[in-house]
């Protein structure tokens, strides 16, 4: 790492800085993997002084950081936080900034705002000449969404461009930063057991879900301008199936992965002429989550009252090459469902020998399933003898959790992610191109649903979807696997009413 960084925060006072990016400052802090010189400043228009403002994210920090605040080192972390006071849609604001900013340090913007003000943000950094292509050591972070589709998204790139270049644009997405993400590659491509049989030959169907158990919260006036299909299908749903079914990289470098996932979006097909059959989408009415009653997504906060808006997709897409021609991905994701999880459920071929077959109806298929979250984990399930001097047959498991020992003190995304810019590895953030080629898929679904209204809600909070969800499974022989989490550390496995935990 350089000598000296200056890391500028604008939305500092807002929920994202508070939960998670100080936080993750302060572990990396406590594991010596900041550099010594860096100063984080912290921009906000809320009218406070910089120890107002450590107080604040001290308490921030004793709430959400993995580590216990250390009374004794904290002075010392907090003295590398400043706060400046500006509303950052004036020009005066700037002037202040460069006052503080270092021409030898490396200058990264976290741009922690409504998606509206990147491109005023990243114009007024240019005209106070704090960034421009010219400028060294200049990179700007921004979080999702990039764009409400792929116009929208061209136009915000085309400005971030006049300024940055695409290599010091990080385009974070905290779901790249989870472990077992990262571990999707390591999996498939360091060991002989799986690389062989990831293609169509001995892979029947992939699943990617991603559940929560949770409405909208305080996300209402956006989610309701974005929905399922964006907030989540778009960015990290495409990024988990790029990452499942992309072709051996040539070297771990960041362009080389990047180009075997855009192969991957490029390939994307459906048949959008008969959208119904491909792609099912929900919204929750009022239920239960937990025992406790939730309302309908129409009645959360700053939500319109008869809105549109889906909390809930299904769809079933094929990646058009060699290795996978016929295989079909069924991606899932929703609010208010039973459970918060997200996991990969690759579904091999049966290939049970017929004298098995006859006389055993506990034959299951075999699975490998990465878990992402909450606990992460590999799980595989095989068929083997039971016990006993009969010839029984059942499912067992063998499952590795990677993090039930550590339970919360496991790494955030958001520090691998905060060290990968430091560092200046843009390995694990989205590319222009990634962007681009997931927009173009997406935009016609969107286009397609454009056409035809549909009755909201449709499916209760606390259950698994809409019915419908699973008919687009049940049309092609198949069903949802639905995990029902880690019992100490054995993932409990549920399909077709089968518990594989009871046979």
């Amino acid at each position: 790492m350089a000598d000296s960084y200056q890391f500028i925060i604008f939305g500092a006072t807002g929920d994202l800085t508070h939960r998670k990016l100080i936080p993750a400052f302060y572990n990396l802090y406590r594991q010596q993997q900041l550099p010594e010189k860096i100063d984080i400043i912290a921009i906000g228009r809320r009218k406070k002084d910089s120890q107002l403002y450590r107080e604040e994210v001290y308490a921030s920090v004793k709430k959400h950081s993995r580590y216990e605040v250390d009374e004794e080192s904290w002075p010392e972390f907090a003295s590398k936080i400043k706060y400046l006071q500006f509303d950052f849609r004036q020009d005066e604001g700037y002037r202040l900034l460069k006052e503080e900013l270092h021409k030898e340090a490396h200058w990264i913007y976290y741009l922690a705002v409504a998606p509206e003000y990147f491109a005023l943000i990243v114009d007024k950094l240019e005209k106070e000449g704090l960034a421009g292509k010219e400028t060294k050591n200049t990179r700007v972070v921004i979080e999702k969404p990039f764009g409400k589709n792929l116009e929208t998204a061209r136009q915000l790139n085309d400005k971030i461009n006049e300024v940055f270049s695409e290599e010091n644009i990080y385009r974070i997405d905290h779901y790249l930063g989870k472990e077992m993400l990262q571990n999707i590659m390591v999996i498939r491509f360091a060991n002989s057991l799986f690389e062989p049989l990831w293609n169509n030959k001995h892979i029947d169907n992939i699943q990617i879900v991603s559940s929560e158990i949770g409405g909208v919260g305080e996300r209402g006036a956006y989610y309701d301008q974005s929905g399922a299909l964006r907030d989540m299908v778009q960015n990290h749903m495409m990024q988990l199936l790029a990452l499942t079914a992309m072709e051996p990289p040539v070297d771990l470098e960041t362009d080389s992965i990047r180009a075997e996932k855009v192969k991957v979006l490029k390939a994307l097909e459906m048949d959008f002429q008969n959208i119904d059959k491909y792609v099912v989408r929900g919204q929750y009415g009022p239920g239960q989550v937990n025992g406790v009653k939730v309302p309908a997504y129409r009645e959360e906060n700053r939500v319109d009252n008869d809105s549109g808006t889906e909390t809930f997709v299904a769809l079933k897409l094929f990646v058009n090459n060699l290795r996978w021609s016929g295989v079909p991905f069924y991606i899932k994701t929703g609010k208010r469902l039973t459970q918060k999880s997200t996991e990969i459920i690759v579904e091999f071929k049966g290939g049970a020998h017929p004298v098995y077959l006859a006389g055993n109806k506990n034959i299951l298929p075999n699975l490998l399933v990465i878990r992402i979250q909450p606990l992460e984990g590999i799980f595989l399930q095989f068929n083997a003898k039971r016990p006993g001097t009969d010839n029984f047959i059942l499912p067992v498991q063998m499952d590795y959790c990677q993090n039930c020992q550590l339970g919360e003190n496991s790494p955030e995304a958001y520090e691998r992610l905060i060290h990968d810019i430091l560092k200046g590895d843009a390995t694990l953030f989205t590319h222009w191109d990634e962007v681009e080629y997931s927009w173009r898929f997406i935009d016609r679904i969107a286009e397609a649903w454009s056409r035809e209204e549909i009755a909201f809600p449709n499916y209760p909070a606390g259950s698994n979807g809409p019915l419908e969800a699973e008919r687009l499974l049940e049309r092609d022989g198949r069903s949802w696997w639905h995990l029902e989490g880690f019992h100490g550390e054995h993932l409990i496995l549920k399909a077709k009413g089968v518990n594989n935990n009871e046979i």
